[in-house]
């Protein structure tokens, strides 16, 4: 016998709330688990779309919406400045929630937000697909794997040339580079080091800026380092600045190293037990030329295929496990909370 759906109520129809919430609950996979039956937007063309495709009720506001009796799951993809409070107040509705990235604004409203699923004890979660992206999998593999040693370096880059000027642009709205796109980057090398138990406090180090190709008052450069005590360095690098763009992957080890992006990826290593075991000597070389020799390297790659589900599909199936069968929570409020932590010591030595 079927398990009866998950009844979702989404809260805004913008980019995230329609292009991948909405999106996301039709595909196959999803909708055998998820439906929607509830929707709230100020622009009423948007709710009407969404009744059109999904035969679902539409709301004149978020606190209508979450008087909905059958609403079991709240997506909260309003502005980012609005997810605390819209998250709460589902909380205390009686409602589990999914919440759109950035968690908060701020850390004193991330705290919040778990206070109030402490106290409400309802579940709530956040969307960090990058966690399934395809290309993110096969880097934790191979960082799982040793091939590369002692990792050094973890460098991830999301780079490109643009000017801006919607709401994103506008702090009153949280916006800036930071919130929207560095906190799935921090999110993804917060993984990799906890992957590599080097998961402890890192010391933050930013260079948070607003160039002219912003035409709001928001940040739209972002350079954030993360340097771990015994673990590797994270370097992060979100910018809208970047008219040459470089590899969002490139990692360095002890024994080898990885680059690339969504698409492919290619890594290099070598056994270390191939190559004689060499002692430090003050005598010159022969020839007054440097220590060389050839290491026997191993190649690998990686390209993305025709995959059947998204990172997005994935993020909902796990969470389905959550909610009907009590599986662990797989994007804990505690592991995004990190982050906002970073971008609040970034705002502190970098305020824009």
């Amino acid at each position: 016998m079927a398990e009866k759906k998950i009844a979702v109520g989404i809260l805004g129809l913008g980019r995230s709330g329609w292009g991948i919430h909405a999106r996301t609950i039709g595909n196959p996979a999803v909708a055998e688990k998820f439906q929607v039956v509830a929707v709230t937007d100020p622009i009423t063309a948007r709710m009407d779309e969404a009744k059109d495709v999904f035969g679902c009720r539409t709301y004149g506001s978020v606190d209508e919406l979450l008087q909905d009796k059958e609403v079991e799951l709240v997506v909260v993809a309003t502005f980012n400045h609005q997810h605390a409070d819209h998250s709460i107040a589902a909380m205390r509705a009686g409602k589990d929630v999914l919440c759109e990235k950035p968690m908060a604004s701020k850390l004193a409203d991330a705290d919040r937000m778990i206070q109030a699923r402490d106290e409400t004890g309802r579940v709530l979660t956040f969307n960090h697909n990058k966690r399934y992206s395809p290309d993110f999998l096969v880097v934790q593999d191979v960082l799982q794997s040793g091939k590369l040693g002692e990792i050094l370096l973890i460098r991830i880059a999301g780079q490109g040339f643009r000017r801006r000027w919607d709401w994103q642009t506008l702090k009153s709205h949280g916006g800036g580079e930071m919130n929207n796109n560095a906190a799935h980057a921090v999110d993804a090398g917060l993984t990799l080091l906890s992957v590599l138990g080097a998961d402890a406090d890192p010391e933050v180090f930013c260079d948070v800026r607003k160039t002219p190709l912003c035409a709001g008052d928001a940040d739209d450069h972002v350079k954030i380092v993360l340097r771990t005590k015994g673990g590797p360095t994270v370097d992060v690098e979100v910018t809208n600045a970047a008219a040459i763009r470089q590899d969002s992957w490139y990692i360095m080890g002890t024994q080898g190293g990885l680059t690339g992006g969504a698409q492919e990826l290619r890594w290099r290593y070598f056994n270390p037990r191939l190559l004689p075991e060499r002692q430090a000597t003050a005598e010159p070389t022969p020839d007054r030329s440097y220590n060389r020799e050839d290491v026997p390297w191993q190649e690998e790659s990686w390209q993305k295929g025709e995959e059947k589900t998204t990172g997005y599909d994935m993020l909902y199936l796990d969470l389905y496990e959550t909610l009907r069968h009590g599986a662990p929570l797989a994007i804990t409020p505690e592991s995004v909370r990190k982050q906002i932590a970073i971008f609040e010591e970034c705002r502190r030595q970098s305020p824009v």
